[in-house]
């Protein structure tokens, strides 16, 4: 498996010669390094209707015929509008041929907003995402809460991506916190940087995390896998 980061909270992972895109914010994202145009995804995980989440999905999924994973709401919505999607809900799992993806708990908000009216997208989440024996948290932009212990428990995480940003999400602290809960092998800091209000340091995130590795990525770094 190869797992990359792209900035903002667009996760990249090749497993079992499929290329997933997670959250493929890219145009307008100052801080990727990918092009729309030249990305080829053949499956699009979603955690939520944000449209610096959602991002480039619907050209990218028309374009490439990719299969789209998203909470029902946001799953029916890109339906209709002539995506191929699979919907899911929080706590539900499906194996797919190229791994098997589960939807957890987040506690943010989830709207997509169009030139002329704003759709409600229904449930935010997290995703897990199993595959090759490796198990990946995308945690999606969420505040810190008490179920992800519960998560961690359930759960042996290999790879975290957690956001840091603060002010719409977890900041450092919370996020160090969720590090406790969690207990991957490996966090990655996301959803920091790439807007005036979500300016930090990931450094000051790495100190306070205790008992995982951190890797700050710049977009187009691989994740070293445990």
């Amino acid at each position: 498996m190869e797992i990359s980061y792209h900035g903002h909270a667009v996760v990249k992972i090749k497993t079992n010669g499929t290329t997933i895109l997670i959250d493929p914010f890219i145009t307008g994202n100052p801080l990727t390094d990918l092009k729309a145009e030249e990305e080829k995804p053949d499956v699009i995980l979603l955690t939520h209707g944000h449209n610096d989440h959602v991002g480039d999905t619907i050209a990218l999924a028309k374009a490439n015929n990719s299969q789209v994973v998203a909470l029902n709401e946001l799953a029916v919505y890109l339906q209709k509008q002539g995506v191929n999607a699979h919907p899911m809900g929080v706590g539900g799992a499906y194996q797919f041929p190229f791994g098997k993806v589960k939807y957890t708990l987040a506690f943010h908000g989830s709207t997509y907003e169009t030139e002329t009216e704003v759709v409600n997208a229904g449930n935010p989440g997290g995703i897990l995402f199993y595959a090759e024996g490796l198990t990946i948290y995308h945690a999606g932009d969420t505040a810190l809460f008490g179920d992800m212990k519960l998560i961690g428990d359930r759960n042996d995480i290999d790879v975290a991506f957690l956001p840091i940003g603060d002010n719409f999400t977890m900041g450092p602290e919370d996020a160090a916190y969720a590090v406790e809960l969690l207990r991957p092998k490996t966090v990655v800091p996301i959803h920091y940087n790439t807007f005036p209000l979500i300016k930090q340091d990931p450094n000051d995130f790495a100190k306070l995390v205790k008992n995982a590795k951190v890797q700050i990525l710049e977009a187009g770094q691989k994740v070293e896998l445990p």
